[in-house]
């Protein structure tokens, strides 16, 4: 299974969003230091979720990190995270 798959059934088993969006950004990054060339090493998620009401941006992104950690600490070298909830504005 890819990581891309792996990274959005895991998000939607802890946060079960309204809105997931995982983006494999690996391709953007090919050749730097620190992309293994596996071309899933780099991606950003936009997550929409109740789980997030009252939750300030550092909790938020601690439940992502903690929902991701076997990819985070493997395959994964970099995740760019926006988490809202929902009525917030996405921007």
């Amino acid at each position: 299974m890819s990581a891309e798959r792996r990274m959005r059934e895991k998000l939607m088993i802890a946060l079960n969003p309204t809105r997931l969006d995982v983006i494999n950004e690996s391709h953007l990054h090919a050749g730097h230091a620190g992309s293994p060339g596996t071309g899933e090493s780099h991606f950003k998620v936009l997550i929409v979720s109740q789980a997030f009401a009252s939750k300030s941006r550092v909790e938020r992104h601690r439940m992502v990190n903690t929902a991701l950690a076997d990819e985070l600490a493997g395959a994964v070298h970099a995740l760019a995270i926006s988490t809202f909830a929902p009525g917030e504005p996405l921007n």
